[in-house]
């Protein structure tokens, strides 16, 4: 297996190379997390294309085993805040050296044969020899709380290639639901009307925004 470096994808055969691995590696995921975390080819086309993305790709003989796309420019995404990292990071973005990595993906058979690891090692290399904060994020199925998970392994690939590189949680988003249906009955009605007299005598927090 070797690991090649891209930028700016528009060849149209290697694109769709990409593509299948990529959309077979996140094939369960969108059955198991609240958010889309699976790009829509239109996207994931335009992703590949963008020159100041850098997109790894792990090969076994002439087919896609792995691939990583790290962003090296977070405003040309929708996922992350600039006044965030600009207010807690600023030495970071005087640099321009905040990245974000929006895939790692591996084909199933290949999980146990240790493609994460020599496909993150040559990426994370190039990571550390810029001081970069390299941020990610994992959602609940392959990172249940903050301790272990896709951090843990993120944490020890990195130790691998930089032995002072601590890993820090930023912030834990969670999702909600008002299930309507349950209120069903009259005695519900009751019990909901009860319920909110009750919650009348405390004060509402009301936030300033929500959503993404």
């Amino acid at each position: 297996m070797f690991v090649t470096r891209h930028t700016h994808v528009v060849d149209t055969v290697l694109a769709d190379k990409l593509w299948q691995l990529y959309e077979l590696a996140y094939g369960g995921l969108s059955q198991e997390a609240v958010t889309r975390e699976m790009l829509y080819r239109s996207e994931f086309d335009s992703t590949i294309a963008d020159p100041t993305n850098r997109l790894w790709v792990l090969w076994d003989d002439n087919m896609p085993v792995g691939m990583s796309l790290v962003a090296t420019d977070i405003g040309s995404t929708r996922y992350l805040s600039r006044a965030y990292f600009e207010l807690h990071y600023p030495d970071h973005m005087r640099r321009g050296v905040v990245h974000y990595i929006m895939w790692l993906v591996i084909h199933p058979a290949h999980v146990a044969k240790g493609a994460i690891v020599r496909l993150a090692k040559e990426g994370l290399a190039l990571e550390a020899s810029e001081g970069a904060l390299l941020v990610f994020d994992s959602p609940a199925k392959n990172q249940p709380d903050v301790i272990g998970g896709f951090a843990e392994m993120m944490s020890r690939l990195s130790k691998a290639v930089a032995a002072e590189a601590p890993v820090h949680h930023l912030e834990t988003q969670h999702y909600f639901a008002v299930d309507f249906s349950a209120h069903a009955d009259s005695d519900a009605d009751s019990d909901a009307d009860s319920d909110a007299d009750s919650d009348a005598t405390r004060p509402l927090e009301v936030p300033l925004s929500l959503g993404q």
